[in-house]
């Protein structure tokens, strides 16, 4: 039994007619006739009554035809998911992604998507650098938005960059730096530091330490926070202050913010992907799309 024979089937089932159904494939009545007749034969049962005066469904017939009717809306369905799949129109997209450094591009990026593609089931997975590092790894997750990963994060891993961000200094209003319009690195140096959890964000850390080099200083660490949220509040409260790069995008005003001088690092941000992963081309889509808002969020920086 083959798919032509039920497409021939249900063209006969729904006209009542093989010279009509015929016409309508676009094929020789004979030949109709007699895969419609192989089709039988195959069943076992009859699935028509013949006469001269034309053709009525028997009732195994009319049971067939409505079961024959789904099954090929099936096929056709799936036959066109896999098309749009290949387009990038359709499928689901795991996207693991750290919220505080993504914060400016990733959620207009997720809007322009979703409005491309609606079909596409989009997951995010806001996770630690670690964890990020590690979904692209074993495949659970197809992209991450990241900062750079550094030193033994980068085997098998591809980074592509999408923004640079100069850092600052993020502290409450009641802070004695706050009456400062920039804070240097030796003044920095000297300040207790809210950070994030050295086992979960190791490239954070190793940026502090990068950044404090040329002074030959060492970041004093006051309290160590597992999450963005923990960290403005512990800033809030006056346990010390935070080196950042976008975290205004998440804190609002409940903290200033104020440049560093003394230092050319700079945070960046980016795609990142398995060196042998597969990217559904609705994840080519998506990084695309981050490009476009990343062009963008640069011009008007420039401007």
């Amino acid at each position: 039994m083959e798919l032509r024979h039920l497409r021939y089937f249900l063209a006969v089932g729904e006209a009542l007619n093989f010279t009509k159904a015929a016409a309508r494939l676009r094929v020789a009545q004979p030949a109709m006739s007699r895969q419609i007749q192989d089709l039988e034969d195959e069943i076992g049962v009859d699935l028509l009554r013949r006469s001269p005066r034309g053709v009525a469904l028997t009732a195994e017939g009319k049971l067939f035809l409505e079961e024959v009717r789904e099954l090929l809306k099936r096929v056709d369905e799936s036959v066109e998911k896999t098309r749009a799949l290949a387009r990038g129109e359709y499928g689901e997209l795991h996207i693991g992604y750290s919220s505080v450094p993504t914060a400016e591009i990733l959620p207009p990026a997720l809007a322009a998507f979703r409005k491309a593609v609606p079909d596409v089931k989009l997951l995010l997975h806001d996770l630690s650098s670690e964890e990020l590092i590690a979904g692209l790894h074993n495949a659970t997750l197809e992209l991450a938005i990241v900062v750079q990963p550094t030193g033994k994060q980068t085997p098998g891993i591809e980074f592509e960059l999408l923004r640079t961000y100069p850092w600052c200094v993020a502290l409450s209003a009641a802070h004695p730096f706050a009456r400062l319009k920039s804070i240097s690195l030796e003044k920095l140096a000297a300040q207790p530091l809210v950070v994030l959890r050295r086992k979960d964000y190791s490239e954070y850390h190793g940026i502090l330490e990068r950044i404090f080099a040329p002074i030959s200083a060492k970041p004093r660490i006051a309290v160590e926070c597992d999450s963005a949220s923990s960290v403005i509040t512990e800033v809030e409260a006056g346990r010390g202050i935070f080196l950042a790069a976008v975290l205004k995008r998440v804190a609002g005003k409940r903290l200033l913010y104020r440049p560093l001088t003394g230092t050319t690092e700079v945070q960046s941000v980016g795609i990142g992907r398995a060196t042998k992963g597969d990217v559904t081309p609705a994840g080519e889509k998506f990084c695309e799309i981050l490009r476009k808002i990343s062009r963008g969020a640069s011009k008007l920086i420039e401007q």
